[in-house]
């Protein structure tokens, strides 16, 4: 196979964390494994980003619904196009709706190179969060639509599980698609983790503990999973949630817990580094815990799986696809005491606890980050001779 050259753009990249970060870097460390190049175009946080040379970041300012978020500046990427005609890119590949997707096709009809779009996120619930004003009917109707709008204008979508797929096509969408999920895998776990965490925190190595990772937002239904803790410590008086990260509804939630008085209850640990802290916060649960209705796929499952972790969670959209009861797993209704006795019923039978941390390891390793970046190069390669004029969209001009 010949070596590859992938031009890839994005709206949001670490520092920033969440599920497309996660996968860009995934794909491209094991792209470059198999002897490909990427350069990636991200936004810049006005933090001290030692990035290196693949990475380019542009100019870029926080988006007014959601502080965390930038939107690049489309001039400082446009005066990109000399560079990357000089490096002749194979194909560009887009991750984000935003900026990134209407100058990404842009770039892709000034440098006749086919273009594919990864579709991460699942807009329809995402949007509702974030522009509570308008009546969910209307922002399904519109997210529809943009949804419709974009994906005509790129060569091949790609989707992480067989639910997003099924939504692009209620959504009438034709366009020719994959689904590739993004591998998983676990390097930097150290045998430790969970004593050193634990003691770091002051976390008793007897008291129970609940972990959910992720960012903290309104679509992930943490709110949820503290109505379950608040259940919880009335049987367990002990119990311990870790909720590790960060994001726009932190407040809301620490609000939460005190109206439901478990303060006691619950630790807010904030951004942890994924090369070092967040897989011992993974080791350091008993259980990890999720309820997101949003997700595409739900990497951190896995990742939780395959550090030995045991899972109870609601089965929605992407999560169908990873999800197998029994395989590491509980899968819960998303009510609150079914949820609850789900969790109650591994803490305190040690027997299910170890088969479910067996099943789960053996289940998440089959999720290789090898496997799905081949098959991601497999159909970079199937794009290549069909270089089609892509129609420039107003937004870029």
């Amino acid at each position: 196979m010949n070596r590859m050259r992938i031009l890839m753009i994005s709206d949001v990249y670490f520092p920033r964390i969440n599920g497309v970060s996660t996968s860009i870097t995934t794909f491209v460390d094991e792209f470059v494994n198999q002897g490909h190049f990427v350069h990636l175009i991200a936004p810049s946080y006005d933090q001290d980003e030692t990035d290196e040379d693949w990475i380019t970041r542009i100019a870029a300012i926080p988006v007014p619904f959601d502080r965390e978020d930038r939107l690049m500046s489309r001039s400082k990427i446009r005066k990109l196009l000399p560079n990357s005609e000089e490096n002749e890119n194979d194909l560009i590949h887009i991750h984000t709706p935003f900026v990134a997707h209407y100058l990404g096709v842009w770039l892709a009809r000034k440098l006749k190179l086919p273009v594919i779009e990864t579709y991460h996120t699942f807009f329809e619930e995402y949007f509702y969060h974030y522009i509570p004003l308008l009546p969910k009917r209307l922002l399904r109707l519109l997210t529809r639509r943009f949804s419709s709008s974009q994906c005509k204008q790129v060569d091949h979508v790609v989707v992480p599980s067989k639910p997003m797929a099924g939504v692009l096509r209620q959504y009438g969408i034709t366009q020719s698609h994959s689904i590739i999920p993004t591998g998983v895998n676990i390097t930097n776990a150290k045998t430790n983790g969970r004593v050193g965490f634990r003691q770091k925190y002051g976390i008793t190595e007897s008291r129970p503990v609940l972990v959910h990772i992720g960012r903290i937002a309104h679509e992930k239904n943490i709110s949820f999973l503290l109505s379950v803790t608040a259940v919880l410590a009335k049987r367990v008086p002990n119990i311990l949630l870790l909720i590790a990260g960060e994001g726009p509804a932190l407040k809301d939630l620490q609000s939460k817990v005190k109206k439901l008085g478990i303060e006691d209850n619950v630790k807010f640990v904030g951004y942890l580094d994924r090369n070092s802290e967040l897989t011992a916060c993974y080791q350091a649960g008993d259980v990890f815990i999720f309820a997101s209705q949003t997700e595409t796929q739900g990497l951190v499952l896995l990742e939780a799986m395959l550090l030995g972790v045991q899972v109870v969670s609601t089965a929605e959209m992407g999560t169908k696809d990873i999800l197998v009861n029994g395989k590491g797993v509980l899968v819960a209704k998303e009510e609150i005491h079914d949820f609850a006795d789900k969790i109650l019923k591994i803490i305190i039978d040690p027997k299910l606890h170890q088969i479910l941390s067996k099943e789960g390891r053996e289940y998440a390793c089959s999720w290789r980050p090898d496997v799905m970046a081949r098959r991601m190069i497999d159909l970079y390669q199937e794009q290549l001779p069909a270089k089609a004029c892509i129609s420039v969209p107003h937004h870029a001009s």
